[in-house]
């Protein structure tokens, strides 16, 4: 089958990252395109030996794409189209109906309690969204609080799957070598205790309590480690600023290797105000940290001591911050549960799977074969 996946943008984040993986395990023929900006990541797939399109939009309002994709989905006869992220959404949706591509699916990534990728949950917003839900077969949730969202936004039960994320949990073990060499680099001393927190830079991340809440603890052989580019980087140094510890937080930004930042933490700390999965925390659990987090649905029904919810308070973090200091050195230990539910390769042949039913069930509802709906529903249900 030929898969075109249509996403927002190409810069670092856990959806563009999500759309590499799956385009490195698939079993299929697949690509694919960036409305705009196909930055860091595009670069990474076709290092991989991918094939990635631009679609050159320049304002978030250009009607005129949606025709733009849509003779080129109409041309190059794809058989999916795989959308993620609101804009890819509205556009690619649309795009794919007016191509009559077969089956369409949907990934929902970011959608939270008031925001959906930064964006507040307006009656417009929420109009265009569930207006091209319309020209969507399915929707695949990356956990249970992202489909509960989603039905009660307004989308179809019977249209949800439950696909998680995945990880490559064998790219991102410890590095001993690579712990050492990344603290060279950064000019942290060999025998310091770090947290870190890694990712985009935004306010929504609220990274500004992890560095209040740490800020008593550090010292020169305590540091805090942020890894990550974003709108959100100047007022976070101001942070630590007034802090009086802008020695001792270091802004990284964006690095490629992340599996080398990780294994020079010795503690995560994620304090988002609301997440629909946790990649990140799943990251530093299977790099063989611990972890601290305020929100990681992809962590409900795991017991694990490797990680622990904790309170968005400043000196409830800050007490459980200290209570690791107080255990640490701490063995690099993987949580086997986490590697068992997470990995990529069963993922994306979940996600191939999805396609190949939808296909099949399209070709006998053609026919008009009796119960092929009721098989569609079902085969959806059994994901």
């Amino acid at each position: 089958m030929r898969v075109l996946h249509i996403i927002t943008g190409l810069d670092v984040g856990g959806a563009e990252l999500q759309v590499r993986m799956l385009l490195q395990h698939t079993r299929h023929d697949a690509e694919v395109l960036a409305l705009y900006n196909p930055a860091t990541v595009a670069g990474m797939i076709q290092a991989d030996g991918g094939r990635v399109r631009d679609l050159g939009m320049r304002r978030n309002t250009q009607l005129s794409a949606v025709l733009r994709l849509a003779r080129l989905l109409r041309s190059e006869r794809f058989d999916v189209v795989h959308v993620h992220l609101f804009r890819a959404c509205v556009y690619g949706r649309a795009a794919a109906w007016l191509a009559r591509t077969p089956v369409v699916v949907t990934s929902e990534h970011s959608i939270g309690e008031t925001h959906i990728e930064r964006r507040r949950m307006t009656l417009g917003v929420r109009a265009l969204y569930l207006a091209t839900d319309l020209f969507s077969d399915v929707s695949v949730a990356v956990s249970e609080t992202v489909r509960q969202r989603l039905v009660k936004w307004g989308v179809r039960t019977r249209k949800i799957v439950t696909i998680p994320n995945g990880l490559e949990f064998g790219e991102l073990a410890f590095d001993p070598a690579k712990r050492v060499e990344t603290r060279q680099r950064l000019g942290i001393p060999p025998d310091a205790f770090v947290l870190g927190v890694m990712g985009r830079l935004d306010a929504a991340k609220r990274i500004d309590i992890a560095i209040r809440a740490a800020a008593p603890l550090l010292g020169e052989n305590r540091k805090m480690l942020i890894v990550g580019q974003g709108a959100d980087r100047e007022r976070l140094e101001g942070v630590a600023a007034e802090a009086g510890v802008a020695g001792h937080v270091i802004f990284a930004g964006y690095q490629a290797d992340g599996v080398a930042m990780l294994s020079a933490l010795d503690l995560y700390v994620s304090t988002s105000a609301q997440e629909t999965f946790g990649l990140s925390v799943l990251e530093a659990l299977a790099n063989g940290m611990p972890a601290l987090f305020t929100a990681c649905p992809a962590l409900d029904g795991i017991a694990t001591d490797r990680a622990r919810q904790v309170p968005d308070d400043v000196s409830e973090l800050r007490g459980e911050i200290a209570k690791e200091i107080e255990a640490w050195p701490r063995p690099r230990q993987a949580v086997s549960e986490v590697i068992d539910r997470y990995g990529i390769a069963s993922v994306a042949a979940r996600i191939d799977d999805l396609y190949e039913g939808l296909a099949q069930r399209k070709r006998l509802l053609r026919r008009g074969i009796p119960g092929a709906r009721n098989r569609e529903r079902d085969h959806a249900n059994a994901q």
